[in-house]
């Protein structure tokens, strides 16, 4: 049987790592290059080298950054299954920091497809990593349930607290956000996001690469990074609640939202990557289930035994939408992957990862600071 050895950008993180024993567990070779960067690893226990020891002793290692003169050309020798992870991560940071997301991110991306349309590889089939935020808005029905197309809240209306969408005065109601909805990507990492897709699938058509872009919604798991302010809304709020602080919630909190475990993140990767289905297409990969900030809150302070109530900002960040959930049913049907764990069943998980980790430091203040200065706040 020919050998399979897959190369994962972004690796060593939180998904990364994950897939990476995923994969290995289904007879592949795997290599991880990663950047290592601090504010993705400061949390992780790290070896003499500064690789986390979570990670697979299995994987073989590189570190640097994709736009280093020749490394990922040389990564590539023997690789047949490409991954590409590796991205500056943050609705709220991306907006400020647009020069420094839009080079590692889509520069990245572009010096990597440029290598591949050179053709000397071996890469038979690519996954990419895309994002929910590309949506903007999740898809809404009126009272009727009749589909409303809708475009994102306005300025004014968020000053007003008038958090939830409406047409013709009346509210409308979320419903499950499939693959074909029209995309508004609402911040800086949004767009990156839907360049990737587009660049991804644009080479790998014309090179003949199988290419599947999956669209992630709330991520959580172990290995997440908890000191980061920019990575996801249940660390966060762990982070916050190890500190004796209360979760800062936006809005009112009854903004709803679709968390996936990592291992099914994982799975859903290893699982299109193991196929042989000549396919370009793009795929959500999500639990299928809504639940509210609040909840979240509520939930984290009670399995962590913390008495801490959510503080309620009643503000709205910049690029933030109201409801975004998923439907997963395009996922099951053409590679039948289906989400395993519910949000209650999955986070002991992340718990038990907290509890033996270092104490998080918290960021959300500074975070929070940042985007008041930068006027990203309503």
């Amino acid at each position: 049987m020919k050998t399979r050895h897959a190369l994962i950008t972004g690796g060593a993180g939180f998904i990364g790592s994950h897939l990476a024993d995923h994969l290995l567990d289904r007879g592949f070779e795997v290599t991880v290059f990663d950047a290592l960067l601090p504010q993705v690893h400061s949390d992780a226990e790290r070896d003499a080298d500064g690789w986390p020891v979570y990670l697979n002793p299995g994987v073989r290692r590189i570190q640097g950054h994709l736009l280093d003169a020749g490394r990922f050309e040389a990564a590539l020798e023997g690789v047949t299954h490409l991954v590409h992870l590796a991205a500056s991560v943050g609705v709220g940071q991306s907006m400020t920091h647009i020069v420094d997301y839009s080079r590692n991110n889509v520069m990245s991306a572009a010096l990597m497809l440029e290598v591949l349309s050179r053709g000397d590889h071996s890469v038979e089939r690519m996954a990419v990593a895309s994002s929910m935020s590309i949506y903007g808005e999740g898809q809404y029905v009126d009272a009727s349930g009749q589909p409303v197309a809708c475009g994102l809240r306005s300025r004014e209306q968020l000053q007003r607290r008038q958090w939830e969408l409406r047409a013709q005065g009346q509210p409308l109601l979320p419903v499950p956000t499939r693959e074909d909805k029209p995309l508004q990507p609402a911040s800086i990492y949004a767009i990156n996001k839907r360049d990737h897709e587009d660049m991804f699938l644009a080479v790998g058509r014309a090179l003949a690469i199988p290419t599947i872009a999956l669209r992630l919604f709330n991520v959580y798991g172990s290995r997440q990074a908890l000191s980061n302010p920019y990575t996801g809304v249940a660390a966060i709020f762990i982070s916050r609640l190890l500190n004796g602080q209360p979760p800062l919630v936006f809005e009112d909190g009854e903004q709803k939202r679709d968390f996936v475990h990592v291992l099914d993140v994982a799975n859903a990767f290893a699982t299109v990557l193991d196929s042989d289905a000549a396919v370009w297409d793009v795929f959500n990969v999500g639990s299928g289930s809504a639940i509210s900030i609040n909840s979240i809150a509520t939930t984290l302070a009670r399995l962590l035994h913390r008495d801490i109530a959510p503080q309620i900002l009643q503000q709205s960040r910049v690029g933030d939408v109201r409801h975004c959930f998923a439907d997963v049913s395009k996922l099951r049907q053409a590679f039948g992957v289906m989400p395993r764990y519910g949000f209650e069943a999955g986070m002991p998980e992340l718990i038990d990862w907290v509890q033996k980790a270092t104490k998080p430091v918290d960021r959300g203040a500074a975070s929070l600071a940042e985007l008041h200065r930068s006027k990203l706040m309503v």
